[in-house]
């Protein structure tokens, strides 16, 4: 399978070109990545999931993002769309702006650097997960994921981590 080609940003924000993931992240390369928070339609819950121990970053992690790679030519609200689809199944909805930040980190003793890009999205169908990207998942209130976020020892994805106050707080759909 050959190596998946990723945009490649600038500090700033702007797309500069693409690169091999493999390249991406063993260089730490600014690239960005967009997830969607899936909430109830009367928003008082959230979409929580476990990912795969198979996924190449973050492992067997929570998160409450369903979200990737931003691909080359494409906007993160596309990027959005598409995990939202591969990853949970869930189609036909619109997405609205939540959150967005850069953020540097480290993974496997390499450095990380990312724009992240958040939507949120109300749904109450049904949940299909993509078995070579989630593992598990369930619905939770605001206050029952704030509070496993809160315990640095709960395997929670660093980069959403960053976000969660913007996440929790905000309602654009409301």
């Amino acid at each position: 399978m050959a190596d998946e080609q990723v945009a490649v940003y600038d500090a700033e924000g702007n797309v500069t070109g693409t690169a091999s993931r493999t390249r991406v992240y063993a260089e730490g390369l600014w690239h960005a990545s967009a997830g969607v928070l899936l909430r109830s339609t009367d928003g008082t819950r959230i979409y929580v999931h476990r990912r795969t121990a198979t996924k190449a970053v973050f492992a067997g992690m929570h998160d409450c993002l369903a979200g990737g790679v931003v691909d080359p030519g494409e906007t993160p609200v596309q990027t959005a769309t598409r995990e939202l689809a591969e990853e949970l199944g869930v189609t036909g909805v619109p997405l609205a702006p939540l959150a967005s930040a850069a953020w540097y980190g480290e993974w496997a003793r390499r450095p990380m650097r990312c724009h992240l890009f958040a939507f949120e999205a109300r749904w109450d169908g049904p949940i299909r997960h993509q078995p070579e990207e989630v593992a598990d998942g369930w619905w939770w209130t605001d206050d029952e994921l704030a509070r496993h976020v809160g315990d640095p020892t709960w395997p929670f994805v660093p980069d959403t981590r960053v976000l969660m106050p913007q996440l929790l707080t905000s309602t654009p759909l409301s």
